[in-house]
């Protein structure tokens, strides 16, 4: 995968449901650390989205578990938009070791920006644009 700058971070606390009987965090729960990356980056990135009316679901995801996880690891997930389009969005996000810095797995989705009244994809509002280029800093 590309060499991203990944400007945004979240912690992870491990919770024990988390981990299988192997004794590591099992890969359908990866999902749930990227969403809760994904919801932080937004409200980090732009607070005044109002989750009421707008949104944004994943049309696409793709992920590379490259590590295990164990029952004691220190954890975190780092989340960038690398592509903003008219209607969606390119979402890299990566779950990485606090101590080793070592990438445990990666994904990649695509993401399309949700009217929730109208249920249907709408184009990416300027703002929500201009803030994630902003935060990125894209072109």
């Amino acid at each position: 995968m590309e060499d991203i700058e990944f400007r945004h971070t979240l912690p992870i606390q491990l919770r024990f449901n988390d981990i299988d009987k192997f004794g590591h965090v099992n890969n359908t729960v990866y999902f749930t650390y990227y969403d809760l990356g994904k919801a932080e980056y937004f409200a980090s990135v732009y607070p005044g989205l109002n989750w009421d009316k707008d949104g944004v679901v994943v049309v696409h995801i793709e992920a590379d578990f490259l590590s295990q996880i164990s029952v004691n690891g220190q954890i975190a997930v780092q989340t960038a938009v690398t592509k903003i389009g008219n209607k969606s969005m390119t979402l890299v996000q990566q779950v990485i070791d606090l101590e080793t810095k070592e990438v445990k797995c990666i994904c990649k989705s695509i993401l399309v920006a949700f009217d929730l009244e109208k249920n249907e994809s709408k184009e990416i509002p300027e703002d929500w644009k201009s803030a994630i280029a902003a935060y990125e800093n894209l072109q």
